[in-house]
């Protein structure tokens, strides 16, 4: 089943999800010691395309996928910026199409083989797939309950969907013609008000599965979440710590 498929999920995406994605793609500039852009890159299942606008930065042209065509029609249009309704699996462009392919908070969904089999195919000689996530710690600086009643309260009412969190090996990157170069880790903090922070919850799996399989409405779940976190804030907003790997992997012969 995809959990963000649906209208309201995507509504829901397009206007709680924290825009880190820059602070990545300076980290992959940096990395790959990009002196100028690259001609074109890929963004595999983009959602609504934060991490796609991001990549403008470091590549000339810029592609971003997505199963969900709710998820695509809130994508901005932008300049040298286009998107496609496919799967992971199966990316309708040629051999070697492009220098750089990047996956931001989706590998974990996809079927893995399928997907690194394609990415391969699409890549040119010695370009790069890069594979990011960013994930919410549950920690809130200002106060250290929230981290108990994230862990306690939040993921024993909503627990995370089953999923493929597994970091990929050597051994599997060999066998798909990549190679795993670096993997690194990353912080990030960002600031909420109870009532964002809320919204931001709405957006995780966890949520969107509980909603969309009817067990619950998307009105309960929020005014659950606001009145749980509100007692929380001792000012209008907090300060609330992410973090994640980025992953390089490139072509080889």
């Amino acid at each position: 089943m995809s959990y963000f498929e649906s209208r309201d999920a995507a509504e829901r995406y397009a206007g709680s999800r924290p825009y880190f994605h820059p602070l990545v793609v300076k980290k992959i500039r940096d990395f790959l010691e990009l002196r100028e852009p690259v001609p074109r890159a890929l963004d595999v299942a983009c959602g609504t395309g934060q991490s796609t606008v991001a990549l403008k930065e470091i590549a000339s042209r810029v592609v971003g996928t997505d199963v969900s065509r709710e998820m695509l029609a809130r994508a901005p249009r932008e300049g040298g910026v286009r998107y496609v309704e496919a799967p992971a699996e199966d990316l309708p462009f040629a051999d070697g199409s492009f220098r750089l392919i990047t996956v931001a908070l989706a590998f974990h969904w996809f079927d893995r083989s399928r997907f690194l089999v394609e990415a391969r195919r699409v890549l040119d000689t010695s370009g790069w797939l890069v594979i990011y996530d960013n994930g919410f710690f549950g920690e809130m600086k200002e106060n250290p309950k929230h981290e108990r009643w994230y862990k306690e309260d939040y993921l024993a009412r909503y627990p995370s969907p089953p999923r493929n969190k597994e970091p990929l090996t050597d051994d599997e990157c060999r066998k798909h013609g990549l190679r795993l170069v670096e993997r690194e880790s990353y912080t990030n903090e960002v600031a909420f008000s109870a009532e964002e922070i809320a919204s931001y919850l709405m957006t995780q799996s966890n949520v969107t599965a509980a909603v969309e399989d009817g067990g619950e409405s998307s009105e309960s779940v929020r005014e659950w979440l606001v009145e749980s976190v509100a007692p929380m804030f001792g000012k209008p907003r907090g300060t609330f710590r992410f973090g994640g790997t980025i992953e390089y992997l490139q072509a080889v012969i």
